[in-house]
């Protein structure tokens, strides 16, 4: 009872929010006692596998034809039969859209308890401690989950990843797993957005514009500034429900929660909402023609001044070095 699980898509591979949740399991598990068990879901993808074998004591692969495309029920059914009989202390989860949704259920059907959105783990007592932020960010609260198996999903780039990959050997075990028919959901239409960029949550550098905008074109030029920088772009809530950016790129308590090195917010004046999503960001820049905007309290650069007359002077600056 003191082993730790985690659970993959083997559709994403070995990314960043994959890279912080191994390290995060590994250091649970040392102090627990235990091993790493990490459950690989999904069509089989080799690179994924051999690097998991690395760095689990234990790697199950369910790849059966009826995982091969994310189905919540049919995921659901197989994590619960894996870990009833691995019987973990802890499982552990991504911050995908998928592992959102699969936390609190897989914690009910194995009897468990189940927190989200995790920055820091640690065991007392045999019993998983998690800290998460609360009241909009404003507040950083350690939820004891006394109900074993604790069923985690963590924050991406919350985790530092394992300095180096252990020498376990680990032979990758192939499942067959007994599912049962699908017959409470069925996937109609699947849409999906090509951006050809990395997740928002893994980005080191992000540059990001709210309501002060005032309309779809200035984004243009934020991407531009966000390209020099090696970066991505993101916006405010405001923005997004105006129409003037995807939602994928919503970044706040009610969307993505990212932790980049940078985080530049143009235009954004920086509600509680919003910085609850940037909170384990490493320096936040700011660029506002309010001088009483909220975000330069926590800004560690500001600058006063309309955007229109400092974002192109710094894509200049930036183009100029990079000659």
């Amino acid at each position: 009872m003191s082993d730790v699980v985690i659970s993959l898509f083997s559709a994403a591979g070995y990314d960043r929010a994959a890279q912080g949740i191994t390290g995060a399991a590994r250091r649970l598990a040392e102090s627990l006692g235990g091993r790493v068990h990490a459950i690989l879901i999904g069509p089989h993808n080799p690179e994924l596998s051999i690097r998991m074998a690395g760095l689990a004591d234990a790697v199950i692969a369910a790849d059966q034809a009826e995982l091969a495309e994310y189905q919540p029920e049919l995921c659901l059914a197989a994590l619960t039969q894996i870990c009833r009989d691995l019987k973990p202390a802890a499982i552990l989860f991504s911050n995908d859209t998928y592992s959102q949704e699969l936390t609190p259920r897989l914690a009910h059907r194995l009897g468990g308890s189940s927190i989200g959105d995790g920055i820091a783990l640690a065991a007392e007592n045999g019993v998983l401690h998690v800290k998460r932020s609360v009241y909009g960010g404003k507040a950083e609260a350690t939820i004891a989950l006394k109900r074993s198996p604790a069923v985690v999903w963590l924050r991406a780039r919350a985790f530092e990843p394992l300095a180096t990959a252990g020498e376990f050997a680990t032979t990758v075990k192939q499942t067959n797993l007994v599912l049962p028919a699908n017959d409470r959901t069925h996937i109609v239409e699947r849409k999906s957005e090509a951006s050809g960029e990395a997740r928002l949550e893994d980005a080191a550098v992000i540059v990001s514009g709210g309501r002060g905008l005032g309309g779809p074109e200035p984004f243009a030029e934020l991407q531009e500034l966000a390209q020099l920088l090696g970066g991505q772009t993101a916006a405010s809530r405001a923005a997004c429900d105006s129409g003037w950016c995807p939602p994928s790129w919503q970044v706040g308590q009610t969307g993505k929660k990212v932790a980049p090195g940078l985080y530049l917010a143009v235009a954004i004046r920086g509600a509680s909402q919003h910085m609850a999503g940037i909170s384990d960001a490493k320096n936040i820049a700011a660029i506002n023609i309010d001088a009483d905007a909220p975000i330069f309290k926590s800004c560690r650069f500001g600058i006063v001044e309309d955007y229109k007359k400092v974002v192109p002077l710094l894509k200049e600056k930036l183009a100029a070095l990079q000659k």
